[in-house]
């Protein structure tokens, strides 16, 4: 395992996972809006979704970053970690009320 976090990741590679990061951005901010036309069950307002696009827009900003100053492995890897994780805990804490006084 510690021979795949040693080196850098190639242009072709950051470019290609650019791309898929920022696609799957894209669809879990439509994701609510899908399900809103199926269920009531789901309901945002311009607010939620303002949040979360506010949300996928500075993780994935702060990841590409990350990558702009370093491509090694191990220092990509470990921001889309602290990153995913801090934006899941935020998210989770939005879902429960705990962040916004409720």
């Amino acid at each position: 395992m510690s021979g795949f976090l040693q080196g850098e990741f190639s242009g072709r590679t950051i470019a290609t996972a650019r791309i898929a990061l920022w696609s799957l951005a894209a669809l879990l901010l439509a994701a609510p809006w899908v399900a809103m036309r199926f269920t009531n069950e789901v309901r945002w307002d311009a607010m939620d979704f303002l949040v979360f696009g506010v949300m996928l827009a500075v993780a994935g900003g702060l990841v590409e970053g990350v990558v702009w100053r370093s491509r090694r492995r191990r220092v990509v890897l470990g921001a889309l970690l602290v990153v995913g994780m801090a934006f899941l805990l935020t998210w989770a804490e939005l879902a429960v009320g705990i962040l916004n006084g409720s």
